[in-house]
């Protein structure tokens, strides 16, 4: 839409009538109609949030701080909430746009998650539409009158877009009144953060021009000084900061040294057959290498990177969205405002460059509650690579500080998820209900799994790695240090005269990934210490009493045998199709397989992802229940009025095999 177009309809948008408007305009601002109503009607919406949350949502109770976060909004107060991924973040601005009079703006960085937000909005009747470059002139125009008529609760809007004139000419329209100014992915506007987006900058200029409407932030990862920065660039009024608990407790956290990595990809995948995963690499080659090498493999793979035209990218995404694809192979430009739930697997072929976007990346998998995988595949070569691009950046130091996070966590000895909590500021849960939760899901990461590992005696070893240390002059990394114990005939250690220290092919009797073993044992025990820059390594003083006093010196080591890179562990189970089933159910799970097949139908007639149709838990939820009546099934979890109403026949069908 040219401006020429735009300024006609800004000066004659008002004597459009909407009704007018959907005669002229013949296609719906989004791509996806899943239902003949369009909207909530007011006379069915209850005003109650937990009311809403049933008869339109169908959900019985709150998650975790939804309810203090929709009843901050509610009482106009400016919020601050940090939740994990899937766990119900958007709720917490769309009960409210149903209960205010007027509209709620929705701040959102990716045309993809406008699109998968608003589809699932009108699958509940909710009025939703987002404004982009995506629409035609029509759909532009149509939802520009819904807007100026009051027939929309929600707006969605790129940062970018809401700085344009066109925008703000038709918020400032004379009819149009914003309630609730929601800012997701709202980490984005600080420098602190690991993804800074400076578009996200300009949202303060115009949150100030609707001062009577209340802002909402929201994030799934934000350190305290990430929170405080959000509250100062957004100008924000004594906001309330809420910050749910960052425990995910149905993901099992992996982390292995990378060997072989299409090897290792291949035997996690195996694992994983038929179920649907994302792999994140670090550059383009990388993906279309994996991505071929998959396909040579049977696997149901696609790729997904910015060198791909826009038309091969969004063609990739809906494939694998509406579970024609089992597996994305990408960049990390893939997956924001994916909301598919039932993501069973995030594995990583290299290390992230901060815990932020890891955490946020493997926040991905499991986001209907129910158990996923997430697998860190980790070679040192891995920092390099990230800090060869520092350059570019506005400030390495920040970014050496959120990789050194990231590295700490690869070569952990303690259990990952105490110190993914731990970094953002969380301790380890202790309540019953928790306790059960892993209990039940067995372990919650790869170190626990293992159980303790056994002190060994490693005193030789040691005194030989922290004396090269010291004749190296504490000037180097880990991996130099290894490469002169190992008698490395390399150009640097010649010219530095390091080939001629007497440490100098002194520890060829251990490989190189297990002198790095020992390396992360000695700084988990506190003998050795790494600057923030560059990594150099040294000795404390601890480590400096216990060699001269020559030390008896015991370490969880995991060595691996020689010759290998990796050490094998036996594999995992995986759960079954239908594991939220018991297995005796036969009619359960002859429900369960049914509704599945016609969920897929249904998606497929609607051009929707089968979980707008409906999720895995209320596909679970329906087989366990066996409604055969509407009153029965609208007590299903996650079946709202609307869509018991819209599925009862077919779904009760499948039920008694009528």
């Amino acid at each position: 839409m040219n401006e020429n177009d735009y300024t006609f309809l800004v000066e004659n948008i008002k004597q459009f009538s909407c009704q007018t408007a959907m005669m002229v305009c013949q296609k719906e601002p989004s791509e996806y109609k899943v239902f003949e109503e369009p909207y909530v009607q007011t006379t069915r919406l209850s005003k109650t949030p937990e009311q809403i949350l049933k008869s339109v949502f169908g959900y019985d109770s709150f998650r975790p701080l939804q309810k203090e976060v929709i009843k901050n909004v509610l009482d106009g107060r400016d919020t601050i909430a940090i939740m994990p991924t899937g766990g119900g973040k958007s709720l917490c601005y769309q009960i409210p746009a149903l209960i205010f009079e007027g509209l709620t703006l929705v701040i959102s960085p990716l045309i993809a998650l406008m699109q998968d937000q608003v589809s699932q909005l009108e699958a509940v009747g909710i009025p939703a539409a987002f404004l982009n470059s995506s629409l035609d002139w029509d759909s532009y125009r149509a939802t520009c009158i819904k807007i100026v008529n009051g027939k929309l609760k929600l707006l969605y809007l790129s940062p970018e877009g809401l700085n344009t004139n066109r925008i703000q000419e038709l918020l400032h329209q004379q009819n149009v009144h914003i309630n609730c100014i929601t800012i997701d992915e709202a980490h984005c506007i600080s420098e602190w953060g690991h993804d800074f987006r400076p578009d996200y900058m300009e949202i303060a200029s115009i949150r100030a021009q609707f001062p009577n409407a209340v802002c909402l932030a929201l994030t799934a990862t934000a350190t305290r000084q990430v929170r405080e920065d959000i509250s100062k660039q957004l100008r924000l009024k004594n906001p309330a900061i809420l910050v749910a608990s960052f425990n995910r407790p149905n993901l099992f956290l992996e982390v292995k040294k990378k060997s072989d990595g299409k090897m290792q990809v291949e035997e996690f995948l195996s694992a994983h057959r038929g179920q649907s995963g994302i792999i994140y690499c670090f550059s383009r080659k990388q993906v279309d290498e994996l991505t071929e090498y998959l396909a040579s493999k049977k696997y149901s793979v696609l790729n997904y990177h910015a060198g791909l035209s826009d038309e091969e990218r969004t063609r990739n995404q809906k494939s694998f969205i509406q579970d024609k694809t089992d597996i994305i192979v990408a960049t990390l430009a893939f997956g924001m405002g994916i909301n598919k739930p039932d993501v069973r697997f995030v594995l990583h072929y290299d290390m992230p460059k901060s815990i932020e976007q890891y955490y946020q990346e493997i926040g991905r998998a499991g986001r209907d509650g129910l158990p996923a995988s997430v697998l860190l595949l980790y070679t040192p070569k891995d920092a390099h690579k990230i800090r060869y691009f520092f350059s570019e950046k506005d400030n390495p130091a920040q970014a050496e500080r959120l990789l050194q996070g990231m590295i700490n966590y690869a070569q952990t000895k303690i259990c990952r998820r105490k110190m993914l909590l731990s970094y953002f500021g969380e301790s380890m849960p202790s309540s019953e209900e928790d306790n059960l939760h892993i209990n039940n899901s067995e372990h919650c990461c790869d170190i626990c799994e293992k159980g303790t590992v056994e002190a060994q005696n490693v005193t030789i070893p040691t005194q030989k790695y922290m004396s090269c240390i010291l004749r190296t002059r504490e000037r180097y990394g880990a991996s130099y240090v290894i490469d002169v114990l190992t008698g490395v005939n390399s150009k640097r250690i010649n010219d530095n005269g390091d080939n001629k220290l007497s440490t100098w092919g002194i520890g060829k009797d251990l490989s190189k990934n297990n002198w790095l073993e020992l390396n992360s044992c000695l700084l988990d025990a506190g003998y050795l210490g790494k600057t923030d820059e560059h990594s150099v390594i040294y000795l404390t003083d601890y480590g400096k009493q216990a060699l001269k006093e020559r030390k008896e010196i015991f370490l969880p080591v995991e060595f691996s045998k020689e010759n290998s890179t990796i050490k094998s562990y036996p594999k995992r189970s995986m759960p079954k199709q239908n594991y939220m089933i018991d297995e005796n159910d036969e009619e359960g799970i002859r429900i369960a397989e049914e509704l599945r097949a016609w969920r897929r139908k249904k998606a497929e007639e609607a051009n929707v992802p089968p979980y707008i149709i409906f999720g895995d838990k209320t596909l679970f939820s329906i087989a366990r229940i066996k409604p055969k009546s509407y009153n029965s099934l609208i007590s299903c979890y996650g079946m709202g009025e609307l869509k018991a109403e819209r599925f009862a026949e077919d779904i009760i069908r499948i039920v008694t095999k009528s």
